[in-house]
């Protein structure tokens, strides 16, 4: 077992096979054929997104590389970020804003027929629920909600509360946890990045476009482990409480990643024990990292 070197240590070939870039999406292909793409380019077996997008949404994917696919779970974990435009079926009502704050709220939704996930009620939450602007029959949406959240359920819903009916015109994703819009890089900052690395040596626009897969895990409670916890993990063995250098506060059963003390993520698990304690299972594994 050996550990990677520290994220900002890494050559761009361990980048590559060990990283994340957060993508903003084109309108026109699946979040699917986009990861594919990138799988291909780049030259590594696996790429995975962050959560799908319908061919014509636009905004933030982050996209996996190599080994780091193991760990596409953590995108499940944050919420998600969205602006939308509402299209309503005729003029909006006066009380439009007071209909809107209605819907931030745990919700009941049902998955459309053409979705990924089985088409069950179930509940999701919308945190924050903005009203930015109307003009005419549409109404700009600033949504921050939960993982797994269908905005075009959430646009029919409010559109049927307001007596006008209504669906979802444009939608673009802003952030899915712990990226935002601020930092996202297109698929021809990668082409670019990466031809200039294999043309000319230069890195430095493939490092600013790819970075280390532990960027993708800051959202998520972190625990230290030591070297020798990290080799007892690499052989499949859970993280017990002597090999705690330190962690963050979290509760029994939260999704946890572990670090080795250079910085370098060692696995997922859940919290299953007192990172204080003398003895005892800490972290049961669910995906090993090394």
């Amino acid at each position: 077992m050996s550990l990677r070197a520290p994220p900002d240590d890494r050559s761009p070939e361990e980048l590559l096979e060990f990283g994340v870039v957060n993508l903003d999406k084109p309108p026109g292909p699946s979040a699917h054929q986009v990861a594919a793409w990138i799988r291909d380019e780049v030259g590594v077996d696996q790429a995975a997104h962050s959560g799908t997008l319908d061919p014509k949404v636009t905004g933030c994917l982050p996209v996996l590389l190599g080994d780091a696919t193991r760990m596409a779970q953590v995108f499940l974990e944050g919420a998600k970020e969205y602006v939308t435009v509402l299209e309503m079926h005729g003029t909006p009502p006066s009380d439009l804003d007071a209909t809107v704050a209605e819907f931030e709220a745990p919700l009941y939704q049902k998955p459309p027929r053409k979705s990924a996930v089985s088409r069950r009620l179930r509940v999701r939450e919308v945190y924050d629920l903005d009203l930015l602007e109307v003009s005419g029959r549409q109404a700009l949406l600033d949504v921050r909600c939960e993982s797994g959240t269908y905005i075009r359920k959430l646009c029919h819903d409010i559109g049927l509360a307001t007596g006008t009916g209504g669906h979802m015109g444009h939608l673009r994703r802003t952030a899915t946890d712990p990226f935002n819009d601020s930092t996202l890089h297109t698929l021809e900052d990668l082409w670019d990045g990466l031809a200039f690395y294999r043309e000319d040596g230069d890195d430095s626009w493939l490092r600013d476009v790819v970075l280390p897969a532990e960027r993708a895990l800051e959202h998520i409670p972190q625990v230290t482990i030591a070297p020798s916890a990290a080799e007892q993990v690499a052989n499949g063995a859970p993280v017990y409480a002597p090999g705690v250098i330190e962690a963050d506060d979290a509760e029994q059963g939260d999704l946890v990643a572990c670090f080795a003390p250079q910085g370098s993520a060692v696995c997922l698990g859940t919290l299953v024990g007192d990172p204080d304690a003398d003895a005892g299972e800490v972290v049961a594994l669910e995906r090993v990292l090394v």
